[in-house]
């Protein structure tokens, strides 16, 4: 989470909670519109959302000084590193390599807040499981490689240890973010856009 004025997340916290709705926070997706609620939600506090049709014009106005906050992704860590913005926290379960002097939420005492992102691969209902076990060899593989590890950190994505890069780990992963966001989706009536 990028913002002013605070120095750190729990200061930011703080002026939040004696300034409630004076903030403006952008939101360029349901999914950080969901993490915006869930944060106020954990820390008691409020500030206005903003939508954007998508992160550019998102980063322009955050440069601007136009909005306060954003939960970003991490494409913004460039500007993190420049000195343009302020990172408060990673949502992951770990500080990110290539951020590692941003502290996790969990860190900062907000372990709830903890989001770990994630990308993957899908194949249509019905793939033969032999079919699903030799892509799933292939990626593991790719992901394997220097190279690609290198680059991926360099865009400020970890890699997930081995054991977490199988079908059924993914699975077990797609059932736990069900369970803790979906009753946060019904509670504050988010629906897709």
């Amino acid at each position: 989470m990028q913002g002013r004025p605070a120095k750190d997340l729990n200061e930011l916290i703080v002026w939040l909670k004696a300034n409630p709705n004076k903030a403006l926070a952008a939101i360029t997706t349901v999914g950080f519109r969901l993490l915006n609620m869930f944060f106020q939600n954990k820390t008691g506090t409020r500030y206005t959302l903003v939508p954007y049709r998508g992160s550019a014009a998102a980063m322009q106005d955050l440069l601007a000084g136009n909005i306060d906050l954003w939960f970003g992704s991490t494409d913004q860590l460039s500007f993190v590193r420049a000195g343009s913005i302020k990172a408060y926290a990673v949502t992951g379960e770990m500080r990110l390599t290539s951020a590692p002097d941003v502290p996790t939420f969990g860190e900062m005492g907000l372990p709830a807040v903890s989001y770990p992102g994630w990308l993957a691969l899908f194949a249509p209902s019905g793939t033969p499981k032999g079919i699903i076990n030799k892509i799933n060899t292939a990626v593991v593989d790719a992901l394997a490689d220097p190279a690609v590890k290198s680059r991926l950190a360099d865009l400020g994505y970890d890699v997930f240890p081995r054991e977490r890069q199988t079908p059924e780990a993914l699975g077990a992963l797609q059932k736990a973010d069900a369970e803790k966001w979906w009753p946060i989706i019904k509670e504050f009536g988010i629906k897709a856009e």
